[in-house]
């Protein structure tokens, strides 16, 4: 579900990334690449459900159809040059053909995002994250803006809609980030037992305890889970 603030904010926030897309210099005057054209910033889709009905933890690209990539020796702008972290970024991620400061713009942009999502909501950010709907936010936050990197590592934890089980699941607490009026959730252990449920039909958050005798944990409506505490 993408989450109505997302949607509305997106074309500022596209518009400020474009203006800001100019990176800044790792240090010793060096002159930094600009950004060429890009690829949209806007929010995607959120993770789509695997067969069986579980939710993913974020999109995944399918390896066999990417095309060959740049060589690292070859990733240069063509004005100035990248710092060491933009370079970094931007290794196995340029595909052949295309201009490196294009790929980098898109990283540049997923950082002005969260950015920008922190100052309204830090928890609609690691939601918007943990969903998909800012993708790869944590190539972008390893290299490019790291002062995000603990938020990304918090959307690691958390639980977007849908029904997760198995390694995914973790015991611990949990608070949803922004439920419909049609949020509900549900939590079954062995057999298929219930052990908790409840809805959110008046829009408020919500907190939750998934037990260590826990099986499955689904969630429609309330876009994300986020965790609390020692497991947050």
């Amino acid at each position: 579900m993408r989450h109505p603030f997302l949607a509305g904010a997106a074309a500022v926030i596209t518009a400020a990334a474009l203006a800001a897309c100019g990176s800044s210099s790792g240090g010793g005057g060096e002159k930094t690449a600009g950004a060429g054209p890009a690829a949209s910033a806007g929010p995607v889709a959120g993770a789509p459900a695997e067969p069986d009905g579980s939710a993913q933890a974020g999109p995944r690209a399918s390896h066999s159809s990417e095309p060959p990539k740049t060589p690292t020796d070859e990733l240069t702008p063509a004005t100035g040059t990248f710092t060491k972290k933009q370079k970094k970024y931007l290794v196995d991620r340029v595909p052949k053909g295309m201009d490196p400061a294009a790929v980098l713009q898109t990283g540049q942009a997923t950082c002005d995002r969260l950015t920008y999502l922190v100052k309204v909501d830090r928890d609609i950010a690691i939601g918007a994250v943990a969903t998909g709907e800012i993708a790869d936010a944590e190539p972008a936050a390893g290299q490019l803006c790291t002062q995000h990197k603990e938020l990304v590592a918090q959307a690691s934890r958390a639980y977007p809609d849908g029904r997760h089980e198995g390694a995914r699941l973790r015991p611990g607490r949990y608070r949803d980030v922004s439920p419909t009026k049609s949020c509900g959730w549900e939590i079954t252990g062995a057999n298929g037992k219930v052990l908790a449920s409840g809805s959110s039909d008046d829009g408020k958050r919500s907190r939750i305890t998934i037990p260590a005798a826990a099986t499955a944990f689904t969630s429609t409506g309330c876009y994300a889970w986020l965790p609390e505490g020692g497991n947050g």
